[in-house]
């Protein structure tokens, strides 16, 4: 069982391994063939046990926050897959019910069951849960990071500074693949009620979700993630870390909707932009972002178990933020109209506009859109809770440890203090002024108001 860095595999209960008709991997946070370790892991044990193998994925029918436009995304991204598993010979069952419960019912017929790792709470209560039931092994192999969360560091970091040098340490060794093996059994002649993924719309209109929420502008599945990253590494990478800031042009990879929903692996970026034709500034800068960012992130939400509101930011922005609580506000709007983009802001209106619209707000955009949605609320409470709001929302890339940390990020996470102002505190504080150093913000919101 070597095909896989033993550091990214463990074991969620002790059953012993079962002369099941199959072997289970039970995709959920890793919706991609590609660089799919997960896979790669259920696929030699079927082989050793020269079983076929067998992918379930559970449509729950509720998720927090998630509406039309990420169920969309997403089951875009599952007809990609169910596609390409076919080419290999494995069957994709798909059942519209909570994946721990869809996944326990399976695995009464499976030797062992593979699962991928995500960080949030509610797939750690299904993670628990189908570890509680299953009579079968339930081994969890993480490979949504290039470097396992807790192989990283064994505690909450503070900053990008304190985990930096502990990534860099250990980048090197994790930055390979293992090589992608078909199984050598087939299970498309395994009968199973699933899902038809032949009309994604059809499905999602059937399921109660949201609906208040148009499909994004950005198309879901592997083949689009591998389109953009190839776009991204031939064209913007070599001048990335001079453009990324300036949204008229945006240089980024765009990238990150893809991402959080497992569609393209971080690790196959990371090795792409290794190889890309480009200055080692551009490369170190993105992977900076990539890794050491995007892995702070990570760090966060699977130490802190308040990273979901306001009490789970450090003690020093949550005194300085209190103190200021009753600071007079210039403006005051309410949720209704933060989220019409009626505010007195054309900057701020551009940026909510592009994500209501689109699905993505460019990153810098994003960070000043928090820092007003704090100096325009009522309180830094309420503020928290509005940014969070809409970022799940509209957000494609939302509801994942990426927004959570954006969103304290505007609030004192992973920063230090600043200046004291009025209603900040000793928390960073951004203007439109800033906007306007960095790139042509009036250019910006003209070319919003024409999607």
């Amino acid at each position: 069982m070597d095909r896989v860095h033993e550091e990214r595999v463990r074991r969620l209960n002790v059953s012993d391994v079962k002369n099941g008709r199959f072997i289970l991997y039970w995709m959920q946070s890793s919706q991609r063939i590609e660089y799919n370790m997960a896979l790669e892991h259920a696929v030699s044990w079927a082989d050793k046990l020269a079983k076929p193998l067998v992918v379930f994925f559970g449509l729950a029918k509720v998720f927090p926050e998630a509406n039309l436009r990420h169920y969309t995304f997403m089951l875009e991204g599952l007809r990609d897959v169910k596609t390409k598993l076919e080419e290999i010979g494995v069957k994709l069952v798909v059942r519209e019910e909570s994946p721990e419960l869809g996944v326990t019912a399976l695995s009464k017929d499976a030797c062992l069951t593979v699962v991928d790792k995500g960080y949030l709470k509610t797939l750690r209560q299904w993670y628990n849960s189908a570890a509680s039931n299953l009579r079968c092994p339930l081994v969890q192999v993480e490979d949504n990071v290039v470097i396992p969360v807790e192989e990283a560091s064994s505690k909450e970091e503070y900053s990008a500074a304190t985990l930096r040098p502990k990534i860099q340490k250990k980048r090197a060794s994790f930055l390979s693949a293992p090589k992608q093996h078909e199984p050598k059994k087939g299970s498309l002649g395994l009968k199973f009620d699933s899902v038809d993924l032949a009309d994604v719309d059809a499905v999602v209109s059937a399921l109660d979700v949201d609906k208040s929420v148009s499909k994004a502008s950005f198309r879901g599945g592997s083949r689009e993630a591998a389109k953009r990253l190839k776009g991204f590494v031939e064209t913007k990478l070599p001048v990335y870390a001079e453009r990324r800031n300036d949204p008229t042009v945006d240089f980024t990879s765009n990238l990150s909707p893809y991402l959080h929903f497992g569609q393209i692996s971080p690790l196959q970026i990371a090795l792409e932009v290794l190889a890309a034709d480009a200055p080692d500034e551009a490369k170190e800068v993105y992977l900076e972002e990539l890794i050491v960012r995007r892995e702070l992130a990570v760090n966060y939400v699977h130490f802190n178990e308040n990273y979901d509101s306001f009490d789970g930011l450090p003690n020093w922005p949550k005194l300085t933020l209190n103190k200021h609580k009753a600071d007079p506000r210039e403006y005051l709007y309410t949720i209704e109209d933060l989220e019409r983009a009626e505010t007195h802001d054309p900057y701020w209106n551009a940026a909510q506009n592009q994500m209501r619209i689109t699905g993505k707000m460019h990153g810098y955009m994003r960070m000043y859109w928090g820092k007003k949605i704090l100096e325009w609320t009522k309180t830094p409470q309420d503020a928290f809770t509005a940014a969070l709001y809409l970022n799940d929302k509209y957000e494609l890339d939302g509801r994942d440890p990426n927004g959570f940390t954006g969103v304290a990020w505007c609030f004192g996470k992973h920063d230090r203090p600043w200046k004291e102002r009025p209603v900040f505190g000793t928390v960073r504080y951004m203007n439109a002024n800033g906007l306007k150093r960095k790139f042509d913000a009036d250019k910006y919101v003209q070319q919003i108001k024409s999607l």
